[in-house]
């Protein structure tokens, strides 16, 4: 009898695992079919699909170029280590995220880095970074540079945030702050005097910028005439937009790398 009795319930117990089993099954062809025909040759279930790409123009800006007050450079723009910053590169290092203070003197008309944004702040500082040493005599790039923390410093953004010029108590005329000294898509160069180097004066490097395609579009066409004139823009003037969350910035004084953090010099209202 003990034995006779453990068929049905053998029989029982594989008719439950063959449920589970094709409710299982079920449920993974429910996810399958919902991307496959759901009956004649014409119907179809399609699945969203979002792809946004970023506007980087600015509404009602106008650009126009201004006369150099010296040579061209003598190195193609884009190849120039000391104006488009691609060329020396930058690592990240790691460096106090914060305002840092620095004794010595202070320039009131320096540029001010609050400004870089619509609403004046003191960003979330994201990432530090150090930029490479130039070689000029083998055209190569040395070792990071270490005269201060860092020079190249992260900012956080808002993707599609308008970006804007450092403001800055220096006019080099039309009322404009800076010269553009490179611009593509996704990084600016900008000079506070009308020279064509940055031997002189103060010069910001923004990196991972959408620039404003039609600011891009006027460099090019200038700086393919023969740099005679580059593009101006006032301080506080849009330019482009945040493409992601971070833009990177770096400040320099005739010709050397400064630290971004300092307080006394780039951030004096705070």
């Amino acid at each position: 009898m003990k034995t006779q009795n453990r068929k049905p319930i053998w029989a029982a117990f594989v008719i439950v695992c063959l449920g589970i089993l094709g409710f299982v099954l079920a449920q993974t062809n429910v996810a399958q079919v919902q991307a496959e025909p759901s009956g004649s040759a014409d119907e179809f279930i399609y699945l969203p699909f979002v792809s946004k790409t970023l506007d980087c123009s600015v509404p009602g800006a106008s650009y126009s170029g201004i006369p150099i007050a010296s040579e061209p450079t003598g190195i193609p723009a884009a190849q120039h280590p000391d104006i488009n910053l691609a060329v020396r590169g930058y690592e990240q290092v790691s460096a106090a995220l914060t305002l840092v203070e620095y004794g010595g003197g202070t320039d009131n008309n320096a540029p001010q880095l609050d400004t870089l944004f619509a609403t004046p702040k003191v960003p979330n500082f994201t990432n530090a970074y150090q930029i490479y040493r130039w070689d000029w005599s083998c055209g190569c790039r040395l070792e990071l540079m270490s005269s201060w923390p860092t020079t190249l410093l992260g900012m956080g953004t808002t993707s599609g945030e308008t970006i804007h010029v450092p403001d800055s108590g220096y006019d080099i005329g039309g009322g404009n702050d800076v010269m553009v000294l490179y611009a593509t898509d996704n990084r600016i160069t900008l000079k506070y005097t009308r020279e064509d180097n940055v031997v002189s004066g103060y010069t910001v490097h923004i990196e991972d910028v959408c620039v404003d395609p039609a600011l891009v579009n006027l460099y090019d066409s200038l700086n393919a005439a023969g740099r005679a004139q580059l593009p101006a823009l006032q301080g506080g003037q849009a330019f482009g937009r945040a493409s992601g969350s971070e833009i990177k910035v770096s400040i320099r004084d005739a010709g050397s790398f400064l630290d971004p953090r300092s307080r006394k010099d780039w951030w004096q209202d705070y």
